[in-house]
């Protein structure tokens, strides 16, 4: 009896001496699909310092990079599910589940203000709790992010004239892109993304659909020979958290997941996002890659092409009863 009263007595004075943050101390698991560079991981470790400090070292990240816990098309159900407790999701990786939110990726389709992703990124952002939350059901959107306008970029074929685009096997994200692809009588080509630079190496495709950042995150510099500007359509992605792992935090933690997210944060990411861009373009220039331009003309064929793809997408949102009209009218004013 005496030893087990001593040895109660030795293990309550052992938790005592721990630190109440390291008992407490929690590190939500995040999914991501993305490579260990890319400019998301550098914001999500940004953020997590940011919280830390916050919480006296108490809530922080733990980031699995790469696809580590699931492809694209399953990040929205991993966090969903409560498998990771957060997950950055690429809505063109699941054509149709968020048809509102695609609506931001239209083709030549962007806020008035301009088309850099600082801008696009908060304006989403800012729009999400109006038009975006019923289709993240059982997440909580930490911020959106538009990525700055995705560009062509071939192996083999100058794209300054629309007509050397035909025929061309274009990787691709999204119905969107798909739709505009076709328009411009391409093969579109459903390839993950990890995988863009091996398949364009092998033949099997001939160009893909990237901003220039992920040109460089994915080393496509010694592929690539052209690179065609301005950039045509947009990917969408949001950072979301599992709704009942943000419920189950402290009112304290919840407070500050709050403070450090939201439109703010969207913009502060679409600006690093922006810095990314310009750093890869001249990535793919100094690479040797000729980045291209349309004339004025070519642009006029091109928005006469896509204008199509606008108004259908639009449609066919009002038609299934979601606001399409007022969100594309709110996103671009």
């Amino acid at each position: 009896m005496l030893i087990r009263s001593i040895l109660k007595f030795a293990l309550a004075l052992a938790i005592s001496a721990v630190p109440i943050s390291a008992v407490s101390a929690q590190k939500l698991k995040v999914s991501s699909f993305l490579p260990p560079n890319h400019t998301f991981h550098k914001m999500l470790d940004m953020w997590s310092a940011e919280m830390s400090e916050k919480s006296n070292g108490e809530l922080s990240l733990e980031v699995f990079t790469s696809g580590q816990l699931g492809p694209p098309p399953r990040q929205f159900e991993l966090v969903a599910a409560g498998a990771a407790d957060l997950a950055i999701i690429l809505h063109g990786a699941t054509p149709g589940r968020f048809p509102v939110t695609e609506l931001a990726g239209l083709p030549l389709s962007f806020p008035s203000k301009g088309d850099n992703s600082a801008i696009t990124s908060r304006r989403l952002t800012e729009l999400a709790p109006e038009f975006l939350a019923e289709e993240h059901a059982g997440t909580k959107i930490m911020w959106m992010a538009v990525t700055p306008p995705l560009k062509i970029h071939s192996a083999n074929a100058d794209l300054s004239v629309l007509e050397n685009i035909k025929g061309q096997r274009i990787r691709y994200a999204g119905a969107i892109w798909q739709q505009v692809i076709e328009k411009l009588d391409a093969v579109p080509m459903a390839i993950p993304p990890a995988q863009s630079a091996d398949s364009m190496s092998k033949g099997v495709a001939d160009a893909a659909s990237f901003p220039f950042e992920a040109t460089k995150a994915f080393d496509m510099a010694s592929i690539v020979k052209y690179s065609l500007e301005p950039g045509i359509a947009s990917a969408t992605f949001a950072v979301v958290m599992n709704e009942n792992t943000y419920n189950s935090l402290s009112p304290e933690m919840r407070k500050i997941i709050d403070e450090t997210t939201g439109p703010d944060r969207g913009e502060a990411f679409g600006k690093m996002w922006d810095e990314g861009e310009a750093e890869a373009r001249a990535y793919m220039e100094s690479g040797g890659v000729e980045i291209v331009q349309l004339s004025d003309a070519e642009r006029a064929k091109l928005e006469t092409l896509v204008a199509p793809i606008v108004e259908s997408f639009t449609s066919a949102v009002d038609a299934a009863g979601k606001p399409g009209s007022a969100f594309v009218e709110a996103y671009t004013k």
